[in-house]
């Protein structure tokens, strides 16, 4: 991954030479930078040194640069809850372009490939549930994998099971604590561009969630719609013989906002 011209070659003996290795360290150093946010979400500059073990000022000069080739860019921090007193802090999330750097999955033909199933199924509504079906039967691999790393855990662990699945997905997971349940946080998405003009990708994904976690989950926001990470809140999940029919009943109600910022 590349974020700055390669250095030109230096004669031998030149000073040029010396300074190449220091170049390639730079480069290397902001990469993971980049990586760092990547793989947590929206960061400030604090928190990226920390991970980093670097000086802020270090991180800083890193992400100036970063912002200028447009690989990330600065935002507000998003608060959930109440928010306390003072100016938010200020956090570097990956742009479009940054993201296209790592390699991201999707492409216009994806997106051609998903209008198609839409017209030849008649268009209309009859369109969109067609590229649901599509949804659904694509993920349906992967949530068996899913599915088994889910059932294996510890029934107080099972976000963090499932986190950890999509990372190796390349989804690049966390969970953590939220009040009265957890949040489930993907700071990569291979198919956002695609699930930004066909929300049926994120909903599908939803269901999933919903039915391995046994309970009703909620997409809080989504990279597909701007922001810079897609959560989705998960519940403290209830237990006993109810709890079947408790998913059967919220997955479909999960479903109808996921893939859309409520914001």
């Amino acid at each position: 991954m590349k974020y700055e011209g390669e250095a030109r070659k230096a004669p031998v003996g030149s000073t040029g030479a010396a300074a190449a290795p220091a170049h390639d360290e730079q480069r290397s150093t902001r990469n993971k930078v980049a990586r760092s946010i990547l793989d947590h979400g929206p960061s400030t500059a604090a928190q990226v040194a920390q991970r980093l073990r670097l000086t802020q000022a270090a991180v800083r000069r890193h992400l100036d640069t970063l912002a200028a080739d447009g690989v990330v860019e600065p935002r507000e921090q998003r608060v959930y809850g109440a928010r306390t007193r003072g100016r938010p802090a200020k956090v570097f999330a990956l742009t479009d372009s940054g993201r296209d750097v790592f390699d991201q999955a999707y492409d216009d033909l994806a997106v051609d490939a998903l209008r198609w199933i839409a017209q030849a199924a008649g268009g209309g509504e009859k369109g969109e549930a067609a590229v649901a079906e599509f949804a659904r039967a694509r993920l349906a691999g992967p949530a068996e994998q899913y599915r088994r790393a889910v059932a294996s855990a510890d029934p107080r662990e099972r976000t963090e099971a499932l986190a950890k699945a999509l990372t190796d997905d390349g989804y690049a997971a966390t969970a953590r604590s939220a009040p009265v349940g957890e949040q489930l946080c993907q700071h990569h998405c291979p198919v956002a561009h695609a699930a930004e003009r066909f929300p049926q990708l994120c909903e599908a994904e939803t269901e999933v969630f919903a039915r391995l976690l046994g309970t009703h989950v909620q997409r809080l926001a989504t990279i597909a719609h701007g922001d810079g990470v897609c959560t989705t809140f998960v519940p403290k999940a209830g237990s006993g013989p109810d709890a079947e029919h408790t998913e059967r009943k919220t997955t479909t109600a999960s479903a109808s906002t996921a893939g859309r910022n409520p914001a």
